[in-house]
């Protein structure tokens, strides 16, 4: 059976990593704008919290639907992307792999010279770079296009067409010491992206990737609510020092350039690094 076609000017979006930080303001961002959000995390406390207060009004309007998901588990990726296309009527229109393991550093202060770090280094690759592709993987089956439609014209027909966003980082170009393990993970992510725009074009699916640099989000959590942390509050004068747009990125930053790729419908395999200049001044 065909997946439905959203035929309104609101989209299907699946948001991973969406409980806190980036991801969440993505979903609060998409939710604004008027789509439908489903979010997956491991988080469950940040999750029920995210559905029953920060974000309640669009789960009662029926708009979001959250889940847990471990997203090192690939038959669980596969099941809870079926329960999500459900909720949605058969049809994703935009995945953001947003999930990632957030610290660039290996923990505890160790280097590459230390053993310990090859397992650090296997849940960088699972979680940063295999996650992303189990999720689009799982994904494709309800986001493709029909074959007779890519004859005439996949994206003419439905105009930006479905896509997917990786969410990457500005270090995939830029590694400070002992961050082998996000780099590569990171930097994967950008072949990832290349690949799959090419492999995926025939089926009216884009792929692109932004890439955020120094976003302050650590406001957007259950705890930050509490406290009544905002983004002014984070930031500091080498914020201001290190980019030359005189400031820390904001959690809108990121949607602002995930709005732009979900209509950019002759946009396929870009990354857009969202910096604030910070790899052009050094």
């Amino acid at each position: 059976m065909a997946p439905v076609e959203n035929s309104s000017n609101s989209r299907n979006i699946i948001v991973s990593g969406g409980a806190r930080g980036i991801g969440r303001a993505l979903a609060r961002y998409f939710l604004e704008a008027g789509h439908r959000v489903y979010i997956f995390d491991i988080q469950e406390e940040e999750l029920e919290y995210l559905k029953k207060v920060h974000l309640k009004k669009y789960d009662d309007d029926g708009k979001l639907e959250v889940d847990t998901c471990n997203l090192r588990d690939v038959k669980e990726i596969r099941s809870k992307v079926q329960a999500a296309a459900k909720f949605f009527g058969g049809r994703i229109d935009v995945l953001v792999n947003n999930a990632s393991i957030a610290s660039p550093y290996w923990k505890d202060g160790k280097t590459m010279e230390d053993r310990e770090t090859l397992e650090q280094w296997q849940a960088y690759i699972e979680t940063n770079l295999t996650s992303p592709f189990a999720m689009s993987q799982a994904c494709i089956p309800y986001m493709k296009t029909e074959q007779r439609d890519a004859v005439s014209g996949a994206q003419k027909i439905h105009g930006a067409g479905p896509c997917i966003i990786h969410i990457g980082s500005f270090r995939a170009h830029q590694s400070d010491p002992n961050q082998e393990g996000y780099a590569a993970s990171k930097a994967g992510q950008l072949g990832l992206m290349h690949a799959m725009a090419i492999s995926l074009g025939h089926m009216g699916i884009r792929v692109n990737l932004v890439a955020p640099g120094r976003i302050k989000a650590a406001h957007e959590s259950k705890e930050g609510d509490e406290r009544g942390e905002d983004w002014e509050g984070q930031i500091a004068e080498k914020d201001v020092e290190d980019h030359p747009t005189n400031r820390a990125g904001r959690p809108k930053d990121i949607a602002d350039a995930c709005m732009y790729l979900m209509d950019a419908g002759f946009v396929t395999g870009q990354d857009i690094t969202v910096d604030g200049g910070a790899l052009r001044k050094k």
